[in-house]
């Protein structure tokens, strides 16, 4: 599929990507090259693959979740500079 320079105008109108008279000369052959790439990958039989969604297995790092009792208000509140009960007590940030 070939493009032209209007062609390569609207799609870059679209992108919102500031084109030069430059690229404006080049790019109708680039762009026109990457989609016979596609149409190429469009002639494969992919009937019997299976479709995923990455292209490797991917196996997650993380941990699983698990639930564990809460610390108590006064191991919490142990190195609180000041507390007031069993709340910090912190300088003001906004005033009224």
């Amino acid at each position: 599929m070939a493009l032209g320079r209007e062609e390569v105008q609207d799609i870059a109108a679209l992108c919102r990507i500031g084109m030069t008279d430059e690229d404006l000369n080049v790019m109708p052959e680039q762009l026109s090259h990457v989609l016979e790439m596609f149409q190429t990958l469009q002639e494969l039989d992919t009937e019997n693959v299976a479709p995923t969604g990455h292209s490797v297995s991917v196996d997650t790092v993380m941990r699983a979740d698990e639930s564990h009792p809460s610390a108590s208000p006064e191991n919490v509140l142990a190195n609180a500079p000041q507390r007031d009960g069993d709340l910090f007590r912190v300088k003001v940030v906004l005033e009224e």
